[in-house]
């Protein structure tokens, strides 16, 4: 396994962490170098996305690096029965760096077992989505002022998210208070639970998106129910619109809370929020740019102090 990959959140220490969110500062007031340039990345994406892959292939063209792959895997040779290690070693030949989104749980650490490049995870299953965290991190920190002590709420599915799984882990280091609001089918898995004990992070569940709850938030993190993630389709229907926010709940929340989602939203965050200066998950996204641009040069054992020299 590269060092220099990234598969998950827990991959990469405090100060790592850190370093990531003072280098992703700097690329959002220098996004445009050329310290890429003949550096070719691959984006292999065996599961839909557009944020993702559009900012990762947006970070590398504006650090002056090629990109080449794939956002369809109906049209690579995987649909003719070619395995994942078959593609991760023949696409390895050809470039610098891998960004890999799949819909199997472990397949970024498997690609990481079977080639010496270095892969960044853009989302395996229901398991980890780092480089969302780290965009997550960075908008939490531009918004709060500090990744300390605040009330986190996540709310929707918190069974299938990944994006949530990740984002608690990472907050392990700043002493967190988090609020659970899910139904019993997409709670909290118990292995992340069991997380937060190990490490004295507080948390609380609730099945109620109560008043309470939203005015004692710094954060509400709200996440879609995704229809992917379901077998049976009643199920999914069941539990689809149980959490939607709606602007008059924030009439009494505090000053400094911020709406984080990380997209695509369906019904759960209605648009009669998007004009609210609480709301954030656009800026979010755009923040996700910055976050990938650092993650990238980290990869690639890039010393951004050497570039801020040149």
């Amino acid at each position: 396994m590269n060092s220099n990959s990234l598969v998950s959140i827990s991959d990469i220490s405090k100060e790592e962490i850190l370093h990531l969110l003072e280098n992703a500062r700097y690329f959002e007031e220098n996004p445009n170098h050329k310290i890429l340039d003949g550096k070719v990345v691959a984006t292999l994406f065996f599961e839909p996305s557009t944020r993702t892959r559009l900012s990762f292939e947006t970070a590398v063209n504006r650090l002056g690096g090629r990109v080449i792959g794939f956002s369809d895997a109906s049209t690579t040779s995987s649909s003719k029965g070619e395995t994942l290690k078959d593609t991760i070693k023949m696409v390895s030949n050809y470039v610098d760096l891998i960004v890999m989104r799949h819909y199997l749980e472990g397949a970024a650490r498997y690609a990481t077992e079977v080639t010496d490049t270095p892969i960044i995870n853009a989302g395996d299953g229901a398991h980890q989505h780092p480089t969302q965290t780290m965009l997550d991190l960075y908008s939490i920190y531009k918004t709060q002022g500090t990744l300390d002590n605040l009330t986190i709420t996540m709310v929707g599915d918190l069974k299938y998210g990944r994006t949530v799984h990740s984002l608690l882990m990472a907050m392990q280091y700043f002493n967190p208070t988090f609020n659970f609001v899910a139904c019993d089918e997409l709670k909290m898995p118990a292995e992340y639970k069991e997380f937060c004990d190990q490490k004295g992070i507080k948390y609380t569940e609730h099945k109620d998106f109560s008043e309470e709850v939203i005015n004692s938030s710094d954060i509400i993190y709200m996440t879609r129910v995704q229809r992917e993630r379901f077998t049976d389709i009643m199920e999914y229907e069941k539990v689809k619109n149980l959490y939607n926010l709606h602007n008059a709940m924030l009439d009494n929340s505090k000053d400094n809370l911020r709406i984080l989602h990380p997209l695509p939203r369906v019904t759960e965050i209605d648009q009669d929020v998007d004009d609210n200066p609480k709301a954030y998950y656009f800026q979010q996204a755009q923040n996700g740019l910055y976050a990938r641009q650092a993650i990238i040069c980290r990869a690639l054992n890039i010393d951004i102090k050497e570039v801020q020299k040149s």
